[in-house]
């Protein structure tokens, strides 16, 4: 695993931070020469799930960059529930926007950032690369639909079971007690759901445990879930950026989707959320965590994707 470098401020937040700077070998025709690459993680996850990315990335030219989200420590864990602290997708997207801009002025350049993220980072990320197309050069997003195509999917039986957490989790305390029973047995149930059978990662699903079991993290990280399908949780000051939440993504964006994920058919279907270059792919043999599944296919098409001009 990379080692914490360290900790950046940004939205009120300190968010930790797994660094590897770009390989010193890298040469003027590296496609990431002079680059940041920025990885986010979903749930249940860590930034240490780009493990198998980050060290390829970085020999490429890259600096990586992937933090711990609002609510993961090493990272900040506000109370869930207590006065002026949120967790809807707008404070969500204004964290990244302005860990952005830190990585910006901590290079002193305004150079745009290659976005990589999945599940929660990559639901974030559409948000992000409709308010802030500024702030993105090119993006990867992993195993979610864009934000339209999951509202329409709501009505699909198939879709409202196979995101059965999201229901669960609106119930107040039990999901935390069920999440954390028989050494957070839940989180093993997840993996096996969403992952291919006989897929094992007992290391990274160890981590995972570990970090929900810290003070306070449940609560911040069902607290996601929660502002989702409830508007009374989001910040009432962030209404203008929801509105640019909304519109057409132009920023050019890879969408992958293991071919073996039950969403993937509803990704198939969202390039008319996009105006930019766009391109929509499938990993074969890989369900949810595509990145940590079929790690060599999956950083392949990421570099390719961002090495283009």
């Amino acid at each position: 695993m990379s080692t914490i470098a360290h900790t950046i401020r940004a939205n009120g937040i300190d968010f930790a931070c797994l660094r590897q700077p770009a390989a010193r070998n890298a040469g003027p025709a590296a496609p990431g020469r002079g680059r940041t690459a920025l990885l986010l993680h979903g749930f249940p996850d860590t930034a240490h799930t780009w493990s198998h990315q980050m060290p390829a990335l970085a020999d490429a030219g890259w600096r990586v960059v992937a933090p711990f989200l609002r609510g993961y420590p090493p990272s900040s864990v506000p109370q869930a529930g207590a006065p002026g602290v949120y967790f809807d997708k707008a404070t969500l997207v204004q964290d990244i926007a302005e860990l952005i801009r830190a990585l910006q002025h901590e290079q002193g350049s305004d150079a745009p950032v290659d976005l990589v993220a999945q599940d929660w980072g990559a639901i974030i990320s559409y948000a992000l690369l409709a308010a802030y197309p500024e702030l993105v050069r090119r993006a990867v997003v992993m195993a979610v639909p864009h934000p339209q195509v999951v509202t329409a999917s709501m009505l699909n039986p198939r879709h409202v079971q196979r995101s059965f957490h999201w229901w669960f989790f609106q119930l107040p305390d039990l999901p935390e007690q069920a999440l954390a029973k028989d050494d957070f047995a839940f989180i093993d149930y997840l993996w096996r759901y969403w992952t291919t059978e006989g897929f094992e990662d007992a290391a990274h699903i160890r981590h995972i445990k570990d970090t929900l079991a810290q003070p306070g993290v449940l609560g911040a990280t069902l607290g996601y879930y929660r502002a989702m399908l409830d508007p009374a949780k989001a910040d009432p000051a962030l209404g203008a950026l929801r509105e640019r939440m909304a519109r057409t993504i132009t920023v050019p964006t890879l969408a992958l989707c293991g071919a073996d994920d039950l969403r993937a058919e509803l990704m198939r279907e969202q390039a008319p959320h996009f105006a930019g270059e766009y391109r929509y792919a499938e990993v074969p043999k890989a369900g949810h965590f595509l990145h940590r599944e079929a790690p060599q296919a999956v950083t392949q098409q990421v570099m390719d994707w961002l090495g283009r001009a």
